[in-house]
């Protein structure tokens, strides 16, 4: 798989930029079928740092109800990756 199409976009939540800015952890959602090393492989060529661990989320989508039944959400997947202490990453 093409890095572009591994990496769908970064999260940019409040509890994720703490994450980044204390652990040096970025979160990312990323495509279903990829896996831990794709994702390593796919930041490194796209930011140009250093990946020490990757860990993944498959996350259900919500049920919710409307007047023809209940509807659940897509399933995404999410990848917490930890980055090198001397890399950086700019989101912003």
């Amino acid at each position: 798989m093409h890095p572009t199409t591994v990496i769908k976009k970064p999260l940019l939540s409040e509890k994720a930029t703490i994450d980044a800015e204390e652990n040096n952890r970025y979160t990312f959602e990323v495509d279903r079928r990829a896996s831990k090393h794709q994702i390593k492989v796919a930041v490194e060529a796209l930011y140009g740092v250093r990946v020490n661990s990757v860990a993944t989320q498959n996350r259900k989508g919500a049920a919710r109800r409307l007047r023809y039944g209940l509807v659940t959400g897509g399933v995404n997947k999410r990848a917490l990756v930890k980055i090198h202490p001397e890399d950086r990453i700019d989101l912003i």
